[in-house]
């Protein structure tokens, strides 16, 4: 199969730290038929997340790369650091779909941030142009997303794992250690001293 007629979902984040959460979601989306490989796009300035103590950029990337270098459908993307900031989810699918024209682009979200996806930048040129994968909780409702966002969502089960980067910080700063992260991971933020 040649990238021209890949499906490809693409999953943004900060990553801030990689946790089993994110490890959790990934394997969720792979599960889906609609999809042929999953991109990873860190955010390299997130717009919402300014005060959130942001790990350097390549360490991110680092351990992303070395999470999930035996993933054979997924692949670590650094598209966003040569991006004007802040990153725009619609600059990055923009630039994308410049790069690889005859691929079929789809991004990918958990579905606490499809309830807010109204409020992302220009969201309306977005969902013109493509379709939305969410993971979605059991029996989940989505009664408070417009019919307009909804029309472009197909969904993937999810069990989600309740944890969030920023409890994850908080852990690692009082004790310098969280077990909700992979060990190799673990071993990178001890390494650089991240979040102490």
């Amino acid at each position: 199969m040649t990238e021209n007629n890949l499906h490809i979902g693409l999953l943004g984040g900060s990553f801030n730290p990689l946790h089993n959460g994110h490890l959790a979601i990934v394997e969720s989306f792979l599960l889906s038929p609609l999809i042929d490989e999953l991109w990873l796009i860190p955010s390299f300035s997130p717009p919402h997340k300014e005060s959130e103590e942001l790990a350097p950029f390549d360490i991110r990337l680092e351990i992303l790369r070395k999470v999930f270098a035996n993933f054979k459908q997924v692949r670590v993307c650094d598209v966003e650091q040569k991006l004007s900031s802040p990153g725009y989810t619609l600059q990055t699918l923009t630039h994308l779909q410049k790069l690889h024209a005859d691929t079929n682009f789809i991004w990918c979200m958990g579905s606490d941030s499809l309830t807010s996806f109204h409020t992302w930048y220009r969201y309306k040129e977005i969902i013109a142009k493509w379709k939305l994968l969410i993971a979605e909780r059991p029996n989940e409702s989505h009664q408070s997303v417009s019919h307009e966002i909804l029309d472009v969502c197909s969904f993937v089960e999810h069990e989600p794992v309740d944890i969030s980067s920023s409890m994850i910080r908080k852990k690692i700063h009082r004790s310098g250690f969280s077990d909700d992260v992979p060990a190799n991971v673990m071993d990178i933020i001890q390494r650089h001293k991240l979040y102490a």
